[in-house]
């Protein structure tokens, strides 16, 4: 079966010209700018398929020339560098909502994840059964204010608990009390129909480490996600893994050395009671620290010299550190990636993961191995926006096909 792309070109129904074309653009994030010549040495692709595909995804707006960076003074045509249509000329942008408990974030993500816009909304005062036309409706006006008439390809949403991304279904999601709801379905209604893909953010944060982050990520990582909710992710040889259900990375009830603290499953020591923001929240109001549950006034505290934040962060880091040395020993990934919102913003905390980490591990003496997310603290609007951009850069012809209908260029 042949598909026709807007220029009238056909695509190959053996799926060649689809992997060609993904690999060029691969290869053109990784490098650009960069020449045809050396893109085909890159990639290992011939010269005159890479001529073709750059062709192509110039002619899709992915790619573009850069005449003004070709070499001078040669023999011969100028090598005239590629890159990925970004910048100050415009180029295709994604919408990305990560969707948290006490509130959500909006963003605007080039081609290179990059976030060129970002919002805040808060949840205070809304249902969740209303939460997706409301944040539908706020996404909208957020995305045609910072747009300004760059093609916007669709949008990527990302959430905690567990998701079926081929369904676009939160299948479960205790906080929010939701069970098998269609959020890709609702967010595309409430957007006109665009196109919404949906993903658990754990996942979303691996994929997006693989795809613009350190190049070990592409050989195998774990990356587990400290928040509300507590989940993780494990990605091999630039794929992440999704299991049958798409249940991979349920680690909320994974036991932490040392921890006694009840869970509400009926056993003690579990990673989401340990160390979930919900619970360093608990401790901080009845230690005094902060007057309500919020972690990020525990952050402020620590950064403004309160003490007493500080051992709690750091008692959480240890308790986080202890969770990845079992993670570690289980899977021994390259890369061990940790979203955790006190060590995102302060090395210090970073350092109590690793240290607390390696005392505990029998199979990793490198703190190196134990990182931060790339994006730092853009990485939850810059995974919403990779769960679409993850599509494209796999099957570019495909994906944008796929999009046309909903309205790229628009």
């Amino acid at each position: 079966m042949t598909a026709t792309t807007p220029h009238g070109s056909r695509m190959a129904g053996d799926g060649r010209r689809e992997a060609n074309a993904a690999t060029v653009l691969r290869t053109v994030l990784d490098h650009g700018p960069v020449a045809r010549g050396a893109v085909a040495r890159l990639c290992g692709l011939s010269p005159a398929a890479v001529s073709r595909q750059t062709t192509d995804l110039t002619r899709l707006g992915l790619l573009r020339e850069l005449p003004e960076l070709a070499g001078g003074g040669g023999v011969g045509r100028p090598r005239i560098p590629v890159d990925l249509h970004v910048g100050a000329t415009g180029g295709p942008v994604v919408g990305g909502v990560h969707l948290g408990v006490p509130g959500s974030t909006f963003a605007l993500v080039d081609l290179r994840g990059r976030v060129l816009a970002r919002h805040t909304h808060a949840h205070e005062g809304i249902a969740p059964d209303a939460l997706p036309g409301e944040l539908a409706r706020e996404l909208g006006g957020f995305l045609d204010a910072h747009a300004r008439g760059r093609p916007l390809l669709g949008v990527g949403a990302a959430i905690g608990g567990r998701v079926d991304p081929a369904e676009g279904v939160v299948v479960r999601h205790d906080a929010l009390g939701w069970r098998r709801r269609p959020l890709a379905a609702e967010l595309a209604a409430g957007l006109g129909g665009r196109t919404v893909r949906l993903d658990n953010h754990a996942r979303s944060i691996a994929q997006s480490e693989i795809l613009f982050g350190r190049p070990a990520a592409r050989r195998s990582l774990v990356h587990l996600f400290v928040g509300n909710v507590v989940d993780a992710a494990v990605g091999l040889a630039g794929v992440v893994h999704q299991g049958p259900g798409a249940a991979a990375g349920d680690v909320a009830h994974l036991p932490v050395p040392d921890s006694t603290v009840p869970c509400p499953c009926g056993r003690s020591g579990c990673l989401e009671a340990t160390a979930s923001n919900t619970a360093l929240g608990r401790t901080a109001v009845r230690r005094g620290i902060v007057p309500e549950p919020d972690t990020s006034l525990v952050v402020d505290a620590a950064a403004a010299g309160d003490r007493r934040a500080d051992r709690l962060l750091r008692e959480r880091a240890r308790a986080v550190g202890r969770a990845v040395a079992l993670l570690l020993d289980v899977l021994n990934p390259d890369l061990v990636v940790v979203t955790e919102q006190a060590s995102v913003i302060e090395p210090d905390y970073l350092e109590e993961i690793r240290g607390a980490a390696i005392d505990l591990s029998h199979v990793c003496d490198d703190p190196g191995r134990i990182v931060s997310p790339h994006a730092g603290p853009a990485t939850l609007p810059v995974a919403a926006g990779t769960v679409l951009l993850n599509h494209l850069f796999r099957r570019p012809l495909e994906t944008l096909e796929e999009l046309l209908p909903a309205g790229v260029g628009g």
